[in-house]
């Protein structure tokens, strides 16, 4: 019996690996497209998936099932961005079975945080919230995990209008990030870069439409994108890009709003999950009245998804 036990195809070598290209696929994703990334993860959880069908001793099993939940949510988390619901909520839920298999209270709670933006993004934002609150009680206390969860309480608070909480949630946030060591890797997904702080008080505010959203939008982008090229990160500063064009039409300067959203557009960085937000700002502008929102519209419908059907355009009539 207990060679059965002790009786394993899988070496220690192999789980080094394995664990190795997990991380790496949660660090491309920051700079990889959705469309390309997808059959990457497929690949490596399937490989993950056929060796938790042959022997492994119990650690090595443990270790197979936390991987394919980390590389399971991580799926999950690029169908939403490419706007297939269906498969991000099958692996969504397959994902927290093999947390809670694996008992790992971190990867169930990226799994909620998960969830919580896909709904926050869909415009259900009770719903959101309380998934936001529910992570936060079930990841380890200061993980990366607990980290984002608040900081997606305090967007979906600001989608609300509820001044209050919004300025509570990003209170915790400041206080959560104040001395957090920039991670090793600090594009890794799951790792909470204490420098995305700032980028997320510019959406959250630039949402909550604070006066102090154009100032800390100008910083955030000026952090991302210093030669103005992009930067290291390039999904997030089109995402600056669409929060500092936000706040500059709440302070009624829709000129420059135009030209910040349509370099955002321009970029090709905007993913079909955050395309809403384009959205919204052109929205925005379209009611100043001013002349030059036709040039903002021409940039939109040229580089408007194919697929874009106007689901995601909820949150604007109300991520």
């Amino acid at each position: 019996m207990l060679a059965r036990v002790w009786a394993s195809d899988v070496s220690a070598e192999t789980l080094a690996r394995i664990e190795a290209s997990v991380d790496d696929l949660a660090s491309a994703y920051a700079t990889t497209r959705p469309v390309d990334l997808l059959p990457m993860v497929r690949r490596q959880l399937a490989y993950v998936g056929r060796l938790l069908d042959g022997r492994g001793t119990l650690a090595q099993r443990r270790r197979l099932v936390v991987a394919a939940g980390w590389l399971t949510v991580l799926r999950a988390t690029v169908h939403i961005d490419l706007l297939q619901g269906s498969a991000a909520g099958t692996h969504l839920s397959a994902a927290m079975a093999l947390a809670e298999h694996g008992e790992h209270p971190e990867i169930q709670a990226w799994c909620l945080e998960t969830q919580a933006w896909d709904w926050l993004t869909r415009g259900d934002y009770r719903r959101a919230v309380d998934l936001s609150q529910q992570a936060q009680r079930l990841a380890p206390r200061s993980s990366s995990a607990h980290i984002q969860a608040v900081a997606q309480e305090a967007r979906v608070w600001a989608r609300l209008a509820d001044v209050r909480r919004t300025r509570d949630a990003l209170d915790r946030l400041e206080r959560l990030t104040a001395n957090l060591p920039v991670p090793e890797r600090a594009e890794h997904h799951y790792r909470y870069d204490p420098t995305k702080a700032l980028a997320y008080t510019a959406t959250t505010l630039s949402w909550a439409g604070d006066p102090a959203a154009e100032q800390v939008a100008r910083a955030a982008l000026a952090e991302l994108d210093p030669r103005g090229d992009g930067g290291e990160r390039p999904r997030r500063s089109a995402s600056a890009r669409l929060d500092l064009a936000m706040a500059l039409v709440a302070v009624d300067q829709p000129d420059e709003a135009i030209a910040v959203a349509a370099d955002a557009v321009r970029s090709g960085r905007v993913v079909s999950s955050n395309w809403w937000r384009a959205r919204e700002v052109l929205r925005r502008v379209e009611l100043t009245g001013t002349a030059n929102a036709v040039t903002l519209r021409e940039v939109y419908e040229a580089h408007r998804p194919t697929f874009d059907s106007g689901h995601y355009a909820r949150p604007a009539d109300s991520r």
